[in-house]
Formats: C-alpha cells, sequence, structure tokens
C-alpha cells in the first residue's frame, strides 16, 4: 500500500483492494517498480512468500498456487509461483494447483525443484474447485502435527525451499473436475480469442468462469480459503511448539 509492505490487513483496506481498480498484480520481478512508485498492488503467492520470509513466517496460506500453464510448451508460461517455492523456506497451504494450469505437468516441475508436495487427508492430488485431479499426491500426511514434522525435518536438514500442502476443499462445496474443464476449456478459448496474454490470463480465467458457473465457483473459492486458513493455522501452532521442543 502507497510502496510499503503490508502483513495484515485491515477490513477498510481490504475493501479498498476489492473494488480499487487500478490494483497491481505483484510478483517478484514488480515489487520494485510498485514499491519505488508509491503504488497499491496484489502480491501473488511468488511475492507474498518473498516478504513472509523477510519477517519471519513459516506458514501461510492461500487458494491455489500458479504453475505451469496449458500450452507451456509453446508459450513458456510458468508461473514464478515455482521458481520461489524452490529457494524460499516457507510452507504453503492451497487447494492444490488452480485448475485452469496444467496439473500434471506442475507436479513434475515441483518434484524436478526438490519442492514436497503433501495433500492433507487423501491419496489424490486436489485440483482447487474440485477433490479430484486424476492425479496421485507424491505424498501424504493425516494431521497438522505431521505436516509440521515434516517442515521441522526438511529445513533442519539445510534443505532450503517451500513444501506444498494440498488441502482439498470441503466435500460440499467441490465443483465436480469434468464440470469444472467444460467451464475451463470455455474460459482458454474465450482469453484467446481476446488475445489475452502473461500475468492477465489467470484473472481473466477465473472471472469467466465465475461468471459463468452462476458464483458457484466463487462460493467453493470463499469455502477453500476458509478452510484453508483453519488447516494452516493448525500447522502453524504445531509447527512453534514443535520448535519449542527442541
Amino acid at each position: 500500500m502507497n510502496g510499503k509492505c503490508h502483513v495484515g490487513l485491515t477490513k477498510e483496506e481490504l475493501e479498498y483492494f476489492g473494488n480499487e481498480k487500478d490494483v497491481w498484480k505483484v510478483s517478484l520481478r514488480d515489487m520494485p517498480y510498485v514499491i519505488s512508485q508509491n503504488l497499491y498492488g496484489a502480491t501473488t503467492v511468488a511475492a507474498t512468500m518473498r516478504i513472509a520470509a523477510m519477517v519471519g513466517i513459516k506458514v501461510f496460506v492461500t487458494g491455489g498456487i500458479g504453475g505451469v500453464h496449458r500450452g507451456a510448451e509453446n508459450t513458456m508460461d510458468i508461473s514464478a509461483d515455482l521458481t520461489e517455492m524452490a529457494q524460499t523456506s516457507v510452507a504453503i497451504v492451497s487447494a492444490g494447483v488452480k485448475s485452469i494450469l496444467d496439473i500434471g505437468l506442475t507436479l513434475e516441475y515441483l518434484e524436478t525443484m526438490g519442492i514436497p508436495v503433501v495433500t492433507y487427508g487423501q491419496d489424490e492430488f486436489p485440483s482447487f474447485y474440485s477433490r479430484k485431479s486424476g492425479f496421485a499426491s507424491p505424498l501424504r500426511l493425516d494431521t497438522p502435527k505431521a505436516i509440521a514434522a515434516l517442515l521441522t525435518a526438511k529445513w533442519n536438514m539445510g534443505l532450503k525451499g517451500s513444501v506444498l500442502i494440498a488441502n482439498p476443499v470441503p466435500e460440499e462445496f467441490e465443483i465436480a473436475a469434468t464440470e469444472m474443464e467444460v467451464h475451463i476449456q470455455q474460459a482458454l478459448n474465450a482469453a484467446k480469442e481476446k488475445s489475452i496474454t502473461g500475468k492477465n490470463v489467470t484473472p481473466f480465467l477465473l472471472q469467466y468462469i465465475a461468471e459463468h458457473t452462476k458464483g458457484e465457483s466463487l462460493e467453493a473459492n470463499i469455502a477453500l480459503i476458509k478452510h484453508n486458513a483453519k488447516v494452516g493455522a493448525e500447522v502453524a501452532v504445531e509447527y512453534v511448539m514443535l520448535k519449542s521442543r527442541i
């Protein structure tokens, strides 16, 4: 806000970001410009990770991380979230990878970068709006305490980088993956027709899907954010308790 990083916002500040039209989408490359020019910006996962690490926050939650976009073999569109996760030691609780992305390639990229991917409470990796994705999770843990132990073990060994904690959306709020795929394909076609590229792709696709699912995707998005906040808080508490005993 006004060129300064904020960790935590008041209700009024949140309303400002929700209503203002000229708020930047700030990833790592944008941070120096936005800060030096005293602008307002909402941070991506990559930028949020960096700020969290700067102030000593070890666990944060988001909706879904960025990743390898569909068609990346032609566009090379890969989110900076993934490269930042490889070097910044902050755990991320999310509902998996945004379903508008290529989930399989994103999981491959995470493996290549040595980033542990653990799904909370189920064997299948979730796909943001849905509990299913068609991809097996690389790892599974069933309690916040077990996840905290994994974080402690990783960082105590000097293995830098993040851990992705995939937390499936509550079952009563999920939208079937097959149903969402229809809307995603329509959104991708619309983006192509309008020549939407770069960092504008994800906001366009999410807004298009929200409008064409009669708000169902927005309802699921709100539910998964709340659920991620709950699980993230539980993991953070267990991590601090474990560290205090070591």
